[in-house]
């Protein structure tokens, strides 16, 4: 499934603990850079959390009003859990933090790992950041959210160049 081509999108799966912060503002950071490249059809994005505390819920308030801050569009998302299915539809799933990461990789062993093609990585190594996770702001307060946007941008930017750079993706949509 690794392999890219002209025919299929790439799916990214964007995941953090709970899908209301860091993994859903994520995908629609990285849908809009898409769409700004002319490339949306070349990708199937979604997001989810390793855990089931809200699905079915919105992004939290204070992600939406971050991600609106910057033009993007976070309202109609919905959180949901990661499924062992996720390692069979998605190429890449891209974690926010090393918990998130570990937790992963737990999942995509006990659903036969060796056998799934799926890239399973921090988000963070895809960028120049120091850091390696994606700080989680829902304890904070809104200056830790916008933060959160900044990084995401810059972080989600470089998966897409990483992804460009690979060989066989068509840069030019279907």
């Amino acid at each position: 499934m690794n392999q890219l081509s002209a025919e299929q999108p790439v799916a990214i799966l964007f995941v953090c603990l709970g899908n209301i912060c860091r993994s859903p503002a994520a995908e629609a950071i990285f849908r809009r850079l898409a769409e700004q490249r002319g490339l949306a059809e070349r990708f199937s994005l979604d997001s989810a959390g390793v855990g089931d505390y809200h699905i079915g819920a919105p992004p939290d308030s204070r992600a939406i009003r971050a991600g609106r801050a910057k033009g993007y569009s976070l309202e109609a998302l919905r959180a949901r859990q990661v499924c062992q299915d996720d390692f069979k539809r998605f190429d890449y799933l891209v974690a926010m933090d090393e918990s998130n990461l570990r937790t992963l990789l737990s999942l995509r062993e006990q659903e036969g790992g060796a056998d799934l093609e799926s890239e399973i990585e921090l988000l963070l190594h895809y960028s120049d950041c120091s850091s390696r996770s994606v700080p989680d702001p829902y304890w904070g307060d809104d200056s830790d959210f916008s933060q959160m946007v900044e990084l995401l941008e810059s972080a989600c930017a470089a998966l897409l160049e990483h992804l460009l750079a690979k060989p066989g993706f068509a840069a030019a949509p279907r």
